[in-house]
């Protein structure tokens, strides 16, 4: 993990509310898929870092990319930097995906939902690198579904399924009717979304009989494990601390869902 001031090559908006941003950072040769940074606001009024996942990962290991929601003042004051001002960021942080347990030729299920659907870009580039097969089921709101066509790109349109709360694009409802409908399968699922949708995520998985591996959100302070500010509670008790935690920010923010306890 490193504390290092980098470098913005762009910083754009995709849609309302939601921000693309390209980072030049040694961070980038070393971080994974699942895994996060901690962008720190440039005014001195706020001192915590703001954990934003992983979206994308440049081939040449030198630079990365976040995909971020404007949800308070620190994230509102980060879509205002421009390309070429520097950014003092934190990372990688956390436990990301493992590809590698998916064999070669095996199909996975990659789940997004909302701001949760960033981190499944990388994934999906990492699984089909291995020869896996990929197979993306994104919700959404409404009909603005905000880097849909990335994923078409990148799987081919025939691999994603788009499902919408209010029906106005693809399956009407979440991510499990999309499923459903549809009959999908895969031998190991991967999701990152709202809590509802995790919980409904590790139900299924259940129910397929396969592997279901989870991104947890949570608020977080120090990101570096100290404060114990975003544990959640688990199936087993911790070795060191004899008690049923983990730390989102260090353990997490990936989980093997029969692992936790939501």
């Amino acid at each position: 993990m490193k504390n290092e001031i980098a470098t913005i090559i762009s910083n754009e908006r995709l849609t309302e509310g939601i921000y693309d941003m390209w980072i030049k950072t040694a961070i980038a040769s070393e971080a994974k898929s699942g895994q996060f940074i901690g962008v720190y606001p440039k005014d001195g009024s706020r001192l915590l870092q703001r954990p934003i996942s992983i979206c994308r990962i440049a081939e040449n290991k030198e630079s990365l990319r976040i995909v971020y929601r404007v949800a308070g003042k620190g994230t509102d004051e980060i879509s205002s930097y421009k390309a070429g001002e520097t950014v003092r960021i934190l990372g990688p942080c956390g436990n990301g995906f493992a590809p590698e347990v998916l064999k070669p030729g095996g199909t996975a299920l990659l789940l997004g939902g909302g701001i949760g659907l960033p981190p499944m870009l990388q994934l999906g580039n990492e699984l089909r690198e291995r020869g896996c097969e990929v197979k993306y089921v994104l919700g959404y709101r409404d009909s603005d579904t905000f880097m849909l066509d990335e994923y078409e790109a990148c799987a081919g349109a025939e691999n994603v399924t788009v499902a919408t709360d209010d029906g106005s694009k693809g399956v009407k409802g979440t991510v499990i009717d999309a499923i459903n409908e549809k009959g999908l399968t895969g031998d190991v699922i991967c999701a990152c979304g709202p809590m509802p949708m995790l919980r409904a995520v590790k139900q299924k998985a259940a129910q397929m009989g396969a592997m279901a591996y989870i991104s947890l959100e949570e608020r977080m302070a120090c990101g570096v494990g100290a404060c114990l500010g975003c544990v959640c509670k688990t199936v087993k008790k911790d070795d060191h601390s004899k008690v049923n935690n983990a730390r989102v920010c260090v353990e997490g923010p990936v989980f093997l869902a029969s692992e936790v306890d939501i």
